[in-house]
């Protein structure tokens, strides 16, 4: 397996930052669909790919946005590019027959909702993050943030379906010139142990 260099793993992880203020730059169709391209190639459980993103780019979605959002995630996300609304699909184990044809695991979810639930928001969560780790690659910066109705964006942007939203993220070019300090992390012996 190909390892990356330092300069690869600053750019998706050790001098990536996340972003609240953004340069005007726009992001083409193409590269949003490049980013989702990218991403949707990761792992989930029994490659069940729940995830459900609407890529909110035209000034009428962004207002339709707005009113979601708590007050303190307003301007950063009006002011970028694109705001995905990363959902999770609660009917994803009837797409198995597609997406898992090596074996029957449909039946492992019929008539389980706990275990339904709990399938969707830990693969939304983890198809979301990959979201992040593939607009890095391709040169975006992004800004992940809860703060927002979810019911409300479920109104307003799922009406009718059985997706759920989990949540947001700006994707743009971030402006360096009003970035924070690069808050702490843990260490390893504060969050890990080796047993």
């Amino acid at each position: 397996m190909l390892k990356l260099s330092q300069s690869d793993l600053d750019v998706l992880f050790c001098q990536a930052r996340t972003f609240s203020s953004w340069t005007n730059e726009k992001i083409p169709d193409k590269l949003i669909k490049q980013l989702y391209d990218l991403a949707k190639m990761a792992p989930t459980a029994v490659n069940c790919q729940p995830a459900r993103i609407i890529f909110v780019v035209s000034d009428a979605a962004k207002k339709k946005l707005e009113p979601c959002l708590d007050p303190g995630n307003v301007k950063k996300t009006m002011t970028a590019p694109v705001t995905a609304i990363i959902a999770g699909d609660l009917k994803f184990y009837t797409h198995l027959d597609k997406l898992f044809p090596i074996a029957d695991v449909k039946a492992w979810y019929e008539g389980k909702t706990d275990l339904i639930q709990e399938t969707m928001v830990r693969n939304t969560v983890l198809q979301g993050a990959y979201l992040i780790m593939a607009a890095r690659a391709l040169g975006l910066d992004c800004g992940p943030m809860s703060g927002f109705d979810n019911k409300m964006v479920d109104e307003a942007f799922f009406k009718g379906t059985p997706y759920k939203s989990d949540f947001l993220c700006n994707f743009g070019y971030g402006d360096r010139s009003k970035m924070y300090p690069r808050l702490p992390r843990f260490s390893f012996d504060e969050a890990c142990r080796i047993i």
